[in-house]
C-alpha cells in the first residue's frame, strides 16, 4: 500500500496532509526518513511518525457492546449506525459488522476487516454458536423447548435446531447457529410469545467483556482472534 494512503487510512490525517508530513521528513520507514509519498510499504515495515512507532496493522477485529437504538449497518442517511460509534480509522480499513443485530437488540457485535472470516462465522455450515438472552411476555413450556430443539418452521424457512434454556421466570437463554433477519424473535413468535428484550451474550468462543458498557469497544486479543479463526476453519493470518 502507498505510504500516504496507509497513514490516512490509519486515521493520522487526510491524504493530502499525510503527503505533507512525508515531504517534511516526519516519517521514517525501517529506520530511514522517507519523503516519497508514493512509496509502497510492506505489511511488516516499521513506520515511525515524529520518532514514535505507529501501529500499521490493516487487519483488525473488534468487539463492540451494541447499545439499543443503533442500526447494524455500514451507513444510514437518517439514523445512527454502529460505525458511527467507532473512530473513522476502522471504516477506512474496511472494518464491517459480522452479521446483524436488530436496532433494539443489545450486546456483543463482532466487526472485522476479514470478509472471508465474517462469511464463515455466520455460515450455518461452520456451526458457530450465537448465544442470546431473551426476555419474553410469558413462560415457555417443555413443548416449546422441544420445538426449538427440533427446528421451528417459519414462513420462509425452517430454523435449524436451537437450544432453549430457562434462566428465571420469563428470561431464557437461546443458542442458535444461524443469524437470519429477526430470527430469534420470529422463533419465539412462532410459539406465541413476544420478545420484550434481546441481548447477545456470545459469538462462538467470544464472550462479551464483562467490564464493557453499551457503546464501548475494544480490539480482540490474539487469543480471542485465533479462537475465531479456528472456529471458522480458516488459517489465522
Amino acid at each position: 500500500m502507498r505510504l500516504d494512503k496507509l497513514l490516512s487510512n490509519l486515521g493520522y490525517s487526510s491524504r493530502s496532509q499525510c503527503r505533507e508530513m512525508i515531504k517534511k521528513g516526519r516519517v521514517q520507514v525501517d529506520g530511514a526518513v522517507c519523503r516519497d509519498i508514493a512509496m509502497h510499504v510492506k505489511d511488516d515495515a516499521r513506520i515511525e511518525l515524529d520518532g514514535k512507532e505507529i501501529d500499521t496493522r490493516t487487519r483488525r477485529h473488534l468487539m463492540l457492546y451494541k447499545p439499543s437504538g443503533i442500526l447494524t449497518a455500514a451507513e444510514d442517511k437518517n439514523q445512527k449506525t454502529v460505525m458511527d460509534i467507532l473512530p473513522g480509522m476502522y471504516t477506512s480499513l474496511g472494518c464491517m459488522p459480522v452479521g446483524r443485530l436488530d436496532k433494539d437488540t443489545t450486546g456483543l457485535l463482532l466487526l472485522t476487516t476479514d470478509g472471508d472470516l465474517a462469511h464463515r462465522l455466520i455460515s450455518p455450515r461452520h456451526h458457530v454458536d450465537k448465544v442470546y438472552f431473551a426476555r419474553v411476555d410469558g413462560e415457555m413450556t417443555e413443548e416449546d423447548e422441544r420445538a426449538f430443539s427440533d427446528g421451528i418452521e417459519l414462513k420462509d424457512f425452517t430454523a435449524m435446531p436451537a437450544k432453549l434454556e430457562k434462566i428465571e421466570n420469563t428470561l431464557y437463554r437461546v443458542t442458535v447457529q444461524e443469524g437470519k433477519y429477526h430470527q430469534v424473535k420470529r422463533m419465539f413468535g412462532a410459539r406465541g410469545r413476544k420478545v420484550l428484550a434481546l441481548h447477545r451474550f456470545s459469538f462462538g468462543s467470544l464472550v462479551l467483556d464483562k467490564d464493557m458498557q453499551p457503546g464501548d469497544y475494544r480490539e480482540l486479543t490474539e487469543k480471542e482472534t485465533a479462537a475465531l479463526y479456528e472456529a471458522a476453519g480458516k488459517a489465522h493470518e
